[in-house]
């Protein structure tokens, strides 16, 4: 497995163009979380939020409401997205996708 690249002290990515889903397994690890192809779906839709938005979303609430109106009503939901990204799931989602961290989540 690579090198895991520079990151800032809350773990995220110095620089976005660094990350590869070697580097998502890494991130996801030190959370003892094991990607499976329900957490690389969220992934993928937010490497494509964020191409298409230049942002990641901008909080949880909105995090959920973007999955919601992209994959559907049973994966857009937070006790959902909880279960694959424990503690605040945008914050953790991003952060594993290599993506800045959300504006307004503490």
């Amino acid at each position: 497995m690579t090198e895991s690249p520079a990151r800032n002290n809350e773990g995220y990515l110095e620089d976005a163009g660094t990350w590869s889903p070697d580097v998502a397994r890494i991130i996801a690890g030190e959370d003892d979380i094991s990607l499976s192809e329900n957490h690389w779906e969220i992934i993928r839709f937010l490497r494509e939020f964020y191409a298409a938005h230049e942002m990641s979303p901008p909080s949880n609430r909105l995090f959920v409401k973007a999955v919601k109106e992209a994959l559907g009503e049973e994966k857009g939901n937070s006790i959902y997205l909880m279960q694959l990204f424990p503690g605040t799931p945008a914050k953790t989602a991003c952060r594993i996708a290599g993506l800045p961290r959300p504006t307004n989540c503490l």
